[in-house]
């Protein structure tokens, strides 16, 4: 599973292009994840410093020299700079099982970049790293969210109540699963490099 990369390969789909984070995208990601819509019903508060992005990004490198976590920056094709993040995290090669994360800034919200940055995640971790299952947990208020998963075929499997504390506020969690036999990939054009 990529045991000898220094980095992430870039994926690239119909409307986005997943890419290795740098330094160059510190002050992207502070945006996105300060920003109190896109971390509304995350299970950690916004971002309130660019020190919390810099401390974001070398978790990311560190986890991904463990291979435990895979995080990509989201970038359309068409401009560049980060927009969103994209990520398979606990990742569990012996039971090819692992997690599925992603976070779009609010002003790019309603264009379809996160669910074809969706497509082409789950056709690396199905084709490339050959997982057999892909889990995703969703506040249960969280309806678009919930809509993207249920349209990349991902099913309700469980219901966690108070799962969360953020800010003080306790929430539950939907517990989503999509197994490789059940994905289809509806977008032949994408691609690694």
């Amino acid at each position: 599973m990529l045991s000898d990369s220094a980095q992430l390969p870039t994926l690239t789909g119909e409307q986005v292009r997943l890419r290795w984070l740098t330094d160059q995208d510190v002050e992207s990601l502070f945006d996105i994840f300060s920003h109190e819509d896109v971390v509304r019903y995350w299970s950690q508060p916004a971002m309130s410093g660019l020190d919390e992005a810099k401390a974001l990004l070398q978790t990311v490198n560190q986890c991904f020299e463990q291979r435990s976590l895979f995080q990509w920056g989201i970038e359309r094709l068409d401009t560049d700079g980060v927009i969103g993040t994209c990520t398979l995290a606990a990742l569990d090669p012996g039971n090819r099982r692992a997690d599925l994360g992603f976070a779009l800034h609010r002003q790019h919200w309603g264009n379809g970049f996160v669910s074809d940055a969706l497509r082409t995640v789950l056709r690396f971790a199905f084709e490339t790293l050959n997982m057999h299952r892909i889990e995703a947990d969703v506040d249960p208020r969280n309806d678009r969210s919930i809509r993207v998963l249920e349209r990349q075929g991902f099913q309700r499997e469980g219901f966690l109540r108070e799962r969360w504390i953020v800010n003080g506020q306790i929430a539950d969690t939907l517990f989503f699963g999509l197994l490789r036999r059940e994905w289809t990939d509806p977008s032949p054009g994408a691609r690694a490099s």
